[in-house]
This record gives C-alpha cells, structure tokens and sequence, in this order.
C-alpha cells in the first residue's frame, strides 16, 4: 500500500495547536516537545504506520505528513471502534478546536453522535453505514459548529443546554435547569456548568461518560482532571456542580472532547470522581491560560 513505508520522513508541520490528539493515538510515536507535537521515530512495522495514519487523519490542522506527502486512503481507520458499542470519529475540527466526537451505537442498531467532526458528505456516509443517527449531542458551546449541518443530513436531533444555546440557536431539544434529564433509554444528561455556562455530560448505560470538556483523563497525572487554566465559565460553578452530580455517575468509559480516554472498573472511577471533587473544590479562579495545560 502507498503509506506502508518503514522508513523515516514522517514529521509535524507547524501549523501543530498541540490539541495532544496525535500523542493519544500514536503514543511512542508522536511526543511533546516545546509545546508542539514531534514524531519521535519512523514507524517500525505495519501497525504502527496505521497508528500514524490514525493520527494523521484524526488531526485537524492536518499537520503530519508521511515519506510521500500524501495519506493513504485505504488507512483512514474512522469511525474506530474503542469498544463494542462506541465509536471514534476522528476528523476533528478545526472549527471545534480539534475537539474528540464519538458515535454511541444503541441497542436497536441506531446510533447517537456526541460532539461534531469536521463536516463533509462522505465523511456523514461513513457515519451513517454503522445505522441511522438518531441524536446529535452537543456537550458544550465549543463543539457545536458543525452540529446541526450533521443532525439534518442524519434527519437527527440536535441537543444543547439552554446555557449555551446561542451557539446552536437551531437546536431540537434544549436541556434546562442542572437536574439530569433522561433522553433515551439508557442515556442521561447531566447539566453540569463550570467550564461553560451550558456544559453538559452525558452517561450511556452507566458505561460510557461524554464528558466533553468539564473532566478529561490526564496522562501526567495519571488521574481524572479539569482544565483549570481553560475553564471559560467559571472553576467554582464547576466544584459546585461535580459536588451536586459526581455521585450519582456511574461509568467504566471517560470519553473527553480534549484529554485522553481511559477504561477503568466503574468502582475506581467512583472513587476518583469523589476525589476530583474534593480538589476542585480547592481551585481559585485564574487567567484563561493554554500553554499551562498538562495533558
């Protein structure tokens, strides 16, 4: 195949946002280095040319490029399956901020979209061929630029909390209030103000959590984190909402828009949920500042 090289020549060009999705998806790979993705070898086998195609292909300013200039079609990997009933968009946004979306199959063979990629009609069949899209969730303001063009193409309904409805005015349903709000079977919203005023998880089957950008898992610390240096709304909105909500969620996925995922027994992410806060709870607020974040 045309990208199955194992030879160098693979690299990061600088229009890099260090969104820190390339590094998820090709960990050993790409790295960090002065606050910009770097690829740190060329791939040594097969699978790891695909993990750079993953990468490639998820990144939304297009940034890294393989020996021969141009990606290979046949190793565009999205939708990924990261489980037997969720799916990675990849195709990320530049409009999103580079933003992770996911595809939620439900237990009649419909799908739910959480959060947007970038759009095209090609990209809308790929999406679809896995069953028909019933709901397109929006998590929070920043990831609603290419919600309702997906939600009419699928004929879906496009959800977003009242908070935050002015970046998607259009919306079918609009969620209300902070209590949680069951909207299908299985899958609850949970209003949770802090890093925007409209900020909205959802939990699918006490299985999967969308946190979108209120809560990621972070690689430094090996634990569940908030963006305190990104929190556009306010910190103490959020302690007071991970305090009236943290309990009652129940999940073993932490699927973020921005940080990186994790499985882990609903037990211990229990325990860490409680953990997170009782630290955030402790935050003060501070300037909105990108290049403290610590993915």
């Amino acid at each position: 195949m045309g990208g199955e090289r194992f030879d160098g020549g693979w690299h990061v060009d600088e229009r890099c946002t260090n969104c820190d999705v390339a590094r998820q998806l090709a960990p050993g790979l790409i790295g960090e280095a002065d606050g910009l993705s770097v690829v740190l070898r060329p791939p040594r086998d097969r699978a790891e040319v695909r993990q750079l195609h993953a990468a490639a292909y998820a990144c939304h300013t297009r940034s890294i490029h393989p020996p021969e200039g141009r990606l290979d079609a046949a190793l565009d990997p999205f939708p990924m399956a990261l489980d037997d009933g969720v799916y990675l968009c990849g195709h990320n946004s530049t409009r999103t901020a580079g933003a992770n979306s996911y595809l939620l199959r439900r237990p009649g063979g419909t799908t739910m979209m959480i959060d947007t990629p970038r759009w095209s009609a090609p990209l809308a069949a790929r999406y679809e061929a896995l069953g028909p899209v019933t709901d397109v969730l929006l998590t929070h303001r920043d990831h609603a630029a290419h919600g309702r063009r997906y939600a009419d193409r699928f004929g879906a309904r496009l959800w977003i909390h009242e908070g935050d409805l002015d970046a998607a005015p259009d919306a079918d349903h609009v969620l209300r209030g902070t209590e949680a709000v069951p909207i299908a079977d299985g899958v609850v919203a949970h209003p949770l103000p802090g890093h925007t005023r409209g900020s909205v998880v959802y939990v699918a089957d006490e299985r999967y959590c969308f946190s979108g950008d209120s809560f990621y898992w972070s690689r430094t610390t090996g634990d569940i984190e908030v963006a305190e240096s990104v929190t556009w709304y306010s910190i103490e909105a959020l302690a007071a909402s991970l305090a009236r909500t943290a309990a009652g969620l129940r999940f073993e996925w932490l699927l973020p828009g921005h940080g990186d995922r994790r499985h882990l027994p609903a037990d211990d992410m229990a325990a860490r949920m409680r953990r997170l806060t009782d630290r955030t709870r402790e935050l003060r607020p501070r300037a909105v500042d990108f290049t403290a974040l610590r993915w």
